[in-house]
């Protein structure tokens, strides 16, 4: 009957808008992906078919599709905003329960978790204590504690000493080292300090005063300073000796030599220093001006969270007030081979169905997934000037249907009133 039939039509035509509608409400959600109402016709059928002149019998629902089209970045200044350049969903344990979705906006708890606005976890790969990033998916968390100390064990030194430095007092020999004052700049040819931690982290200065002893040999003296004071060990100067082409030959008489090993109580309470390597491999002996070329060495002091910088490939580095910075781990992304398929459960995410296909984990930038923009947002994909389009074709498919049911009444009541 036309009835039935104009029936299904305002049906299919209060689906639609509902879809659209839902849409036009969503179109400044964060992460949110438009859908659209896909619709088939009827046909009555019985066990020996239809014949070729069947009418219709109106039309029912098939599918809602979801597009996962790109949305426009929206750029914030909060790194932990995060959104997803290409293809990939994060990945949300809320309870157990894995969900997936493209809306970034992320913050901390308070248990260092990164979470979203309704505290599910953003799941990531974890990096060890060495800045490695593992392969298990777990929930990232940025340790809010303050950062342990640690102890100096090893300094990285390299520089130039002037060759064109003459011994300052050549009638002092054989004891040069006697000559020597670290409050006298006249005793010494060329000087240079340090920081250095304890086990506690308080910094110390390591000053290092070079006097040269020998202007044949190219031999100098190291004369070593914590804080003003000499260290336990060595008990006297650390001796260098350079080759004719300016190389540092030997240390302390050991050819091919780079470090010497130095002790010293810190006297605060921290553990006593024995053997804290310094190396000056790649120092020289050239006609120029005193440089240090370069110096690193490993120990820090107590450090408080500063902030966190999350890069391209979805690392995320915690930085520290002390300088320190440490990799915590790695965002972890989503894909399925049916992306249509996966059930929306609100807050803009989805979970996996039988027919989205096997997960799909990996990490930003690598294989088909897209890359991280920290500091930014993915606006909805929703087109309003689409969607009003979409508004105004159903209502007039509505009215349509309505107007058949009108046209159909008038019809059968014209049939009744005959006689």
């Amino acid at each position: 009957m036309p009835f039935n039939t104009a029936l299904s039509g305002i049906r299919a035509a209060n689906t639609d808008l509902k879809v659209t509608g839902n849409n036009i409400a969503n179109a400044s959600t964060t992460g949110f992906k438009n859908s659209r109402a896909e619709f088939g016709d009827v046909y009555a059928s019985s066990l020996l078919g239809s014949g070729s002149n069947t009418p219709g019998s109106g039309v029912n629902l098939q599918k809602i599709r979801q597009q996962f089209s790109q949305g426009n970045l929206n750029f914030t200044e909060n790194q932990l905003d995060l959104a997803i350049n290409g293809a990939g969903m994060f990945i949300l344990d809320n309870a157990g329960d894995k969900l997936y979705g493209r809306d970034g906006t992320f913050g901390l708890d308070k248990d260092g978790y990164i979470v979203n606005n309704t505290g599910s976890n953003l799941q990531g790969f974890i990096a060890d204590d060495e800045g490695n990033v593992g392969g298990i998916l777990e929930s990232l968390r940025v340790n809010v504690e303050n950062q342990a100390p640690n102890a100096s064990t090893e300094m990285n030194i390299s520089f130039n000493l002037d060759a064109r430095e003459t011994v300052l007092d050549p009638n002092v020999p054989p004891d040069p080292a006697a000559y020597f004052d670290a409050t006298d700049p006249a005793t010494y040819n060329h000087a240079t300090s340090a920081t250095i931690y304890d086990s506690l982290g308080n910094p110390h200065t390591l000053s290092q005063y070079f006097v040269k002893t020998d202007d044949v040999t190219n031999s100098w003296n190291v004369h070593v300073k914590i804080d003003g004071q000499d260290p336990t060990a060595p008990a006297g100067p650390v001796a260098l000796a350079f080759d004719t082409g300016g190389a540092l030959a030997r240390v302390d008489g050991v050819a091919a030599g780079t470090e010497f090993a130095l002790d010293y109580d810190p006297g605060n309470g921290a553990t006593p220093v024995a053997g804290l390597a310094i190396d000056f491999a790649n120092s020289t002996q050239f006609g120029s001006g005193f440089s240090v070329e370069g110096l690193t060495q490993d120990g820090y002091s107590t450090g408080r969270l500063a902030g966190i910088d999350i890069d391209e490939q979805g690392l995320i580095f915690a930085r520290f007030t002390n300088g320190e910075a440490q990799t915590i781990g790695q965002v972890a992304l989503a894909s399925f081979n049916n992306l249509e398929a996966l059930k929306p459960v609100g807050s803009t995410l989805w979970a996996q169905t039988a027919d989205s296909g096997e997960l799909i984990v990996g990490s930003p930038g690598s294989a088909s997934f897209g890359d991280i923009q920290a500091g930014a947002l993915e606006e909805s994909n929703v087109d309003l000037s689409e969607q009003l389009v979409n508004l105004i074709i159903a209502q007039r498919n509505f009215q349509a249907n309505s107007k058949t049911i009108e046209t159909a009444n008038q019809t059968t009541q014209t049939i009744i009133n005959l006689r």
